[in-house]
């Protein structure tokens, strides 16, 4: 079989996270099942692209999005291509596959109001509001990603310095500066750490029983805090994230900086957050279209 090759290549070779590992992973059972249960092959190594398309038009049919078809379609290529790489296949049977049609989702960042409101909402007088502030803080002055806040470790601060490294995709280590006022969060929460800490847990930030944090707790904390300050429909680390690179470019920071700081490999991807909200945008034109004033 094939298929664990490949996620060892996936793992050891190109670096890919655990997450997206177990996807890749799934993604691929999920395709065998359905054409052992479909044509009764039991590998999916010399299957051809109709069988493929059929996949496709079941997973349509089920109520699946475009974009998660693609995904687990993406899931297909990197298989294929990893076979004719490795000499066990000559062509791929996804070489004339075009991927279904998606809407673009606009990411609309948080305003400097609403983030100025929730941050000044928190009284950091306990274990859980110290570290909640300390979190909030830490996506808006560093935009990194919420798996590369889970995974930060007590020995990748730097206080002193005012540096934190972080783990990002693909296990690249950046190091993103601290701004006074993040720090001073942090020593605050590390006071009440210290005491919550029952179980020497390596990572920064951690449960009020003493455990790793984990995903769903940090997305709750970003959600209900920001429910009180916009009204917005998503309320998300990610558009925190979104936040911090608009806000940047924004206030004239360069775009290379800002891909460095955010731990993109290329332009293009830090290019989706240099759009500005829609109220910039009309303040913009109002102020510098020739025929503005016009009647």
């Amino acid at each position: 079989m094939s298929i664990p090759h490949f996620i060892d290549y996936l793992q050891l070779e190109k670096k890919y996270s655990p997450n997206t590992v177990q996807a890749y992973e799934a993604d691929l059972s999920a395709f065998r099942q359905f054409i052992s249960k479909e044509y009764q092959q039991e590998e999916i190594v010399l299957v051809n692209y109709p069988q493929i398309r059929n996949w496709v038009v079941t997973l349509v049919n089920s109520g699946i999005s475009n974009r998660s078809v693609n995904r687990k379609v993406a899931s297909l290529k990197a298989y294929y291509k990893y076979l004719v790489k490795s000499n066990q296949l000559q062509t791929t049977p996804l070489a004339a596959h075009k991927a279904l049609k998606i809407k673009k989702k606009i990411q609309i960042p948080f305003s400097e109001d609403e983030i100025s409101e929730v941050l000044t909402l928190i009284n950091p007088d306990s274990f859980s509001t110290s570290r909640n502030l300390a979190i909030l803080t830490m996506f808006y002055a560093t935009g990194i990603r919420r798996a590369e806040l889970i995974g930060i470790k007590l020995q990748d601060l730097d206080l002193e310095n005012g540096l934190i490294k972080v783990l990002g995709k693909r296990n690249k280590e950046r190091y993103v500066p601290l701004l006074p006022e993040l720090v001073r969060y942090l020593k605050l929460y590390l006071e009440f750490r210290m005491i919550a800490d029952t179980k020497n847990i390596a990572g920064l930030f951690i449960t009020e029983k003493g455990d790793k944090i984990y995903e769903t707790l940090v997305y709750r904390i970003i959600n209900n805090y920001f429910s009180e300050a916009s009204n917005k429909v998503k309320k998300s680390p990610h558009i925190l994230r979104h936040s911090f690179a608009t806000h940047l470019l924004t206030h004239g920071a360069n775009l290379n900086s800002v891909k460095e700081l955010l731990g993109h490999s290329s332009l293009a991807a830090t290019q989706v957050y240099t759009h500005n909200n829609i109220a910039e945008l009309s303040k913009v034109y109002k102020n510098s279209h020739p025929r503005e004033n016009q009647e």
